[in-house]
């Protein structure tokens, strides 16, 4: 039976570096790594971290050390939840380390900066880059429709598209909208209202109402995008899985020349009526050998809203797997 190797070492941090950047404050990050590798024993002494324990994880730690200060020499601050994502991304054994995700820079508006969190988040950004239709398929918070708009923001600033066009479908609404006081936009505001709150990250908020009277911003719900040629646009379907078959066909039908697409959904969370088949289910079996179209798939790892919810999400996941019976797979 063999032994691991244990071995010790220390990390000296570069003087130039506050210290309480990198430990956090009262070393709170470094509680965080040895919470994460507890075989691990650290002591921090001035600007020397003292690391003993099994070579594979202090090995690891030393990487996870060196990415954290390029992070901090960009100008970004860290917190407990950078640290552990940060480990999530070493302990992967990637190519790409937690700087090279954690310092991507896509947009900036007013002193804040949009970037990629997790690995996932960046290959989906990448994606965006290279492809010209990318699906984003994910749980709530895990930023696919943040990140896309974040994307379009981007190409409009820079020219390489003419306008931006944000919808997603109306479920709930059909009938109901009759039914509602005030114009059809007025009723249907609800429904495209987390896309307005997205885009007032990204633009100033006086300059919106310019570029939507314009159409350089248009924010519809899916149903206007029928008999529509859209060129030279970036063009963002969110809440796809509330599309039927027929209705992702229509959106997808709509490409023009010179345009993206970027279709955001949860899989697990489908609105339609009983009977209806969600379009983004169907269109993974149809599209995903078709060139310059890519499927990015995050998980609960991806999720950037408070921890607890990314622990709701992965509880509920299981809690499906128990008690879900197995569905027949779609695939050809």
């Amino acid at each position: 039976m063999s032994r691991t190797t244990e071995v010790s070492t220390t990390i000296v941090v570069p003087p130039s570096l506050p210290t309480v950047t990198l430990f956090g404050p009262g070393d709170e990050f470094l509680r965080v790594i040895e919470g994460a590798f507890p075989a691990i024993s650290m002591h921090a002494r001035g600007n020397e971290i003292a690391i003993k324990g099994p070579a594979e994880d202090v090995t690891r730690i030393q990487r996870l050390v060196d990415e954290l200060v390029i992070v901090v020499r960009t100008g970004q601050g860290l917190s407990a939840e950078v640290v552990e994502r940060s480990i999530s991304m070493i302990r992967g054994e990637n190519s790409e380390g937690p700087a090279d995700v954690l310092t991507m820079n896509i947009l900036s508006n007013r002193g804040r900066t949009i970037r990629p969190k997790t690995l996932n988040q960046k290959r989906y950004v990448e994606a965006i880059d290279r492809h010209t239709i990318v699906f984003g398929i994910g749980p709530a918070g895990t930023g696919k429709t943040y990140l896309a708009m974040a994307k379009a923001v981007q190409a409009l600033q820079a020219k390489q598209v003419n306008r931006i066009i944000l919808t997603r479908p109306a479920v709930e609404a059909g009938e109901r909208l009759g039914f509602l006081p005030g114009t059809l936009f007025e009723k249907i505001d609800p429904y495209l209202r987390p896309l307005y709150d997205a885009l007032h990250d990204m633009v100033d908020p006086e300059s919106i109402p310019r570029l939507m009277a314009s159409g350089t911003i248009e924010v519809a719900p899916l149903a206007y995008m029928r008999g529509r040629t859209l060129n030279d646009a970036f063009i963002i379907l969110d809440e796809a899985q509330n599309t039927s078959a027929e209705q992702m066909k229509m959106f997808l039908t709509r490409l023009g020349f010179g345009s993206k697409m970027v279709i955001t959904g949860d899989t697990t969370q489908v609105d339609l009526p009983s009977g209806t088949m969600s379009g983004l289910r169907i269109v993974q079996d149809i599209l995903d050998d078709v060139d310059d179209v890519m499927f990015c798939r995050l998980d609960a790892q991806d999720v950037v809203r408070n921890r607890l919810v990314s622990r709701i999400v992965e509880a509920y996941a299981a809690f499906d797997a128990l008690t879900s019976p197995t569905k027949p797979s779609t695939k050809r």
